[in-house]
């Protein structure tokens, strides 16, 4: 739990009653490897930060899933356009390791917001990690190669990115998996 408070004061300081009241609003769960988090149709009920593990958002086909994001430790994780409106997610979002969870509820966020100080700041800090990282990648789809893109992604997480099948990689940088083995083979 410390772990969030770290991240938090890296932008900005807490008073330790701040804190209390956020953290009384956490609770910590453990999720094993290929466990769906939230299945499509689902509304998203929990901002989440991730102490251990790597998630998946992924949007599910018949032939074919569609990997979009991933989410690593020391990171929050949401499907946030279903947490912040309340209304079914059209993805879904699934753990790809053994991972453990600090989770908020919406309405806990909600009296955070209005019981504290800085609760309005961390939910802004919050969003604005999670806009930022969606218009990142947007634009790398956009202007990057999909080997630019797959380097990038090792470049952020080196040591994790090992643990992610290259099917998902594939996907999530727009090619397919045979695409992705000639672009290793001429990195490697």
């Amino acid at each position: 739990m410390e772990q969030i408070r770290a991240y938090f004061e890296k932008m900005v300081r807490m008073t330790d009653a701040d804190w209390q009241t956020f953290s009384s609003k956490l609770s910590r769960l453990e999720f094993p490897k290929k466990t769906v988090l939230l299945k499509s149709g689902q509304t998203e009920a929990h901002l989440s930060f991730i102490e251990k593990g790597i998630i998946r958002f992924y949007v599910p086909k018949m032939d074919n899933e569609i990997t979009f994001s991933f989410s690593f430790a020391n990171e929050f994780v949401s499907a946030y356009d279903s947490f912040l409106t309340q209304t079914p997610c059209s993805y879904q979002v699934e753990s790809l390791t053994e991972t453990v969870l600090w989770r908020l509820t919406y309405q806990d966020l909600q009296a955070i917001y209005s019981e504290t100080e800085i609760g309005n700041t961390i939910g802004r800090y919050a969003s604005e990690r999670l806009y930022l990282e969606n218009i990142r990648r947007e634009i790398s789809l956009l202007t990057d190669s999909a080997e630019q893109r797959y380097l990038n992604l090792f470049a952020e997480q080196p040591h994790l990115i090992r643990n992610i099948p290259l099917k998902y990689i594939a996907s999530y940088i727009g090619i397919t998996p045979q695409a992705l083995s000639r672009i290793r083979r001429r990195i490697y």
